[in-house]
């Protein structure tokens, strides 16, 4: 596992380097956005993949991440008109909270609402889980469009600052961060996939009834994957206050971000902690070089002809297709 997380890391770094040569503040923005989906749809995997759950309330638990960001941020800004003077300096040491601490705590918020939807919800399966997933989404949307203390459906200004010391523009630190956070949840699906856990959650997958038959705590299971997927869906939103500068109910809780979960999945294959990696380049590559040529309203409509086409050509997804290749050639 070390060596996978080393080379993980110096593959992150790398890409780092080589996007910052150009010195284009752009591709920090637009890089943000697909390493931002490489976290959503290995995340939405661990739950949707491995264990053969379908979530459709990632958007939610995105939201969720970014929300915290907001309550902590405007309540910081409260107590700071009650501070006493000689406290001053001890309170701007703590507030605002640095971003990795905002990540840690958008997950933690994330992976509690994930296994309190677990327990709730997964006894439930296929399409009632799925609507059960649904309608958590749109109650969570409707709490924060009413709740004024984060912006209610007015939305909240995050003024980040213009530089990060010793990396310039505080894009690239945002970049930095999520790239980082990309390697993680990649380190944690490949660690799964390759445990006693991945098995089973592959079990419940494959036939739940049976698996439970034969001594597989499948509620406990389920009830893990909710978490660690929430919790990554929510580590990712934290920063998102940051990156956009604006946050509003409607895009916190975009239908690009639950869509985008599945889809990138499911175009690169669910089986394996690749499959989202592999289908998160190439959709959010495509939709980024869409939205510079022709708009950003086109996205989804690549999603849903990708899709289609997937669904048709490769329903295992493109390292699915590889993979029968090779087991066709060896057959031979």
């Amino acid at each position: 596992m070390l060596p996978f997380t080393l080379l993980a890391c110096a593959v992150a770094g790398g890409v780092f380097l080589i996007i910052r040569e150009p010195n284009v503040e752009y591709l920090f923005v637009a890089g943000y956005t697909i390493v931002q989906y490489i976290v959503l749809a290995t995340a939405w995997n661990i739950l949707g993949g491995y264990t053969g759950y379908v979530n459709f309330g990632s958007a939610a638990f995105f939201a969720l991440g970014a929300y915290s960001t907001v309550a902590l941020a405007t309540f910081a800004n409260q107590l700071d008109d009650l501070v006493p003077e000689s406290m001053a300096p001890i309170f701007h040491l703590i507030f605002p909270l640095s971003i990795p601490t905002l990540i840690v705590i958008g997950g933690v918020v994330s992976g509690i609402v994930g296994l309190g939807m677990g327990y709730l919800t997964l006894r439930l399966r296929g399409a009632f889980f799925a609507i059960a997933t649904l309608a958590m989404a749109v109650v969570l949307q409707t709490l924060v469009v009413n709740w004024e203390f984060v912006g209610g459906s007015g939305g909240a200004y995050i003024v980040r600052p213009g530089e990060f010391p010793g990396l310039g523009s505080y894009m690239q630190y945002l970049f930095a961060l999520m790239l980082t956070l990309a390697v993680l949840a990649v380190v944690i699906a490949r660690a799964i996939e390759r445990s006693r856990l991945g098995y089973g959650f592959a079990a419940i997958r494959d036939d739940e009834l049976a698996a439970e038959a034969s001594g597989v705590p499948t509620l406990r299971l389920k009830l893990i994957a909710t978490t660690i997927s929430g919790a990554l869906m929510g580590m990712a939103g934290a920063p998102f206050p940051y990156y956009i500068g604006y946050l509003q109910p409607q895009s916190a809780f975009g239908l690009e971000y639950a869509v985008n979960s599945i889809a990138m999945p499911m175009i690169g294959g669910t089986m394996n902690w690749i499959g989202p990696l592999v289908g998160t380049l190439l959709l959010g590559t495509l939709q980024q070089i869409a939205n510079v040529t022709i708009s950003s309203a086109v996205n989804l409509l690549l999603v849903g002809l990708l899709l289609i086409a997937f669904v048709i050509v490769a329903p295992n997804g493109i390292v699915g297709l590889v993979q029968e290749r090779l087991r066709a050639r060896r057959a031979k």
